[in-house]
């Protein structure tokens, strides 16, 4: 035998460097516990009981027009029986314990353009938020989407961030964990290094450690897609601040000229622009998220509210089927049909998916003809772990 096994750098010239490149570049999947929702609220309507209101408003919603178990398979499928009375009594529990996981303070479309309130929003947004801190009412990510640089305006989003973060810190005396920013209609690239070089000088201002700041793109637009595609090492190049992409579905598909009947998240238009996000941020740990239904009951009557429900509904369990664990909502009535339909999913196969695992580990026959390769059961132990974190059950 001519090669040593421990020769490597005589064996395969290159190796180190592209092996370290490959673990800087590809760390895997997001370690930690992501959220199943992000609720955007208007800046000029939120206040410290924003949370406890929309949690108190869907909870009377679910007992108003769910008031027992049959009626989830009506109106989510969930098939009757143990499932349903799981699936109920779980979205009545997170209702009144925790109805919001991640919290936007949304200073761009459901704001609009106010240059003579903004800065006073922005203040008492941070207000608000420090005092939800001090209560332990803060939800465990948090944070505010401020105006696109594509506006033409950069100097008004950062003046809104610089503001409001100030206004955190001096109130909280710190920043609360949790802290993201949204950042909208990236429709430059530059924009995003731009953007990154101002989370780092508001650092050096505010004293806070180097990489504390992250954000979070949106993908609105066919340009956004286009050099997500070409930038293979746009990630690398923003110096882990990116933290995810979320997409914008009513902003893309206007932007691919579908008429509004036609503006909806699981239009195939959608599912390719989801599609290139998975390639191109695979493998970076920067999450996913999918879009919102701009929609709320037509009425209080039960019929309107559980076709709201069913529609909703049927967004989630698209996103979820198609690898978006994470999507928006948008008015209180959402976070019913979000938790039931995401917890359905979740409960619907987690047994099955144990005794897979279970039966690989042990080197035995999973039963029903099936055999899984390693690929199969190392996403089945992820959809177990990601199950467990968004049900609770740690």
């Amino acid at each position: 035998m001519r090669l040593t096994l421990g020769d490597q750098p005589r064996v395969v010239p290159g190796f180190a460097l592209a092996f370290a490149e490959q673990e800087g570049r590809y760390p895997g999947p997001p370690a930690s516990w992501q959220p199943v929702h992000t609720v955007y609220v208007p800046a000029h309507r939120f206040g410290r009981d924003t949370v406890r209101a929309w949690g108190e408003t869907a909870l009377g919603l679910l007992e108003s027009h769910l008031p027992g178990d049959a009626a989830l398979t009506d109106v989510f499928g969930v098939p009757p029986g143990a499932l349903a009375a799981d699936v109920r009594r779980r979205v009545a529990r997170k209702l009144a314990a925790e109805p919001v996981e991640d919290l936007r303070v949304d200073f761009e479309d459901g704001y609009g353009v106010r240059p003579g309130e903004e800065d006073a929003h922005a203040d008492a947004a941070a207000e608000a938020v420090a005092a939800m801190s001090a209560e332990g009412t803060l939800p465990r990510r948090w944070g505010l989407r401020v105006k696109s640089f594509a506006d033409g305006d950069p100097a008004r989003a950062v003046r809104t961030l610089d503001g409001f973060l100030t206004g955190v810190t001096d109130r909280a005396g710190q920043l609360p964990p949790g802290f993201t920013v949204t950042f909208p209609k990236v429709l430059m690239e530059a924009y995003l290094g731009q953007f990154a070089a101002v989370l780092a000088s508001l650092e050096g201002g505010l004293g806070l450690a180097a990489g504390t700041l992250r954000f979070e793109m949106q993908v609105e637009a066919p340009q956004t897609v286009q050099f997500l595609a070409r930038s293979p090492d746009l990630v690398p190049s923003l110096g882990g601040r990116l933290a995810a992409a979320h997409f914008g579905v009513f902003d893309y598909t206007a932007a691919c000229g579908l008429p509004p009947e036609e503006q909806r998240l699981d239009h195939p238009v959608c599912d390719h622009a989801r599609e290139v996000m998975r390639v191109a941020l695979a493998g970076t740990g920067v999450e996913l998220s999918d879009g919102s239904l701009a929609a709320s009951p037509a009425s209080d009557d039960t019929r309107d509210v559980h076709a709201l429900w069913r529609a909703h509904a049927g967004m989630v369990r698209h996103s979820l089927r198609h690898g978006f664990y994470q999507g928006w909502d948008m008015h209180p009535s959402h976070l019913v049909s979000r938790y039931a339909t995401v917890y359905a999913f979740h409960l619907a196969h987690r047994d099955a998916y144990a005794e897979r695992v279970s039966a690989w580990e042990a080197r035995r026959d999973a039963g029903g003809g099936v055999m899984d390769e390693p690929a199969t059961i190392k996403t089945l132990a992820a959809a177990l772990r990601r199950a467990r974190l968004a049900l609770g059950d740690d």
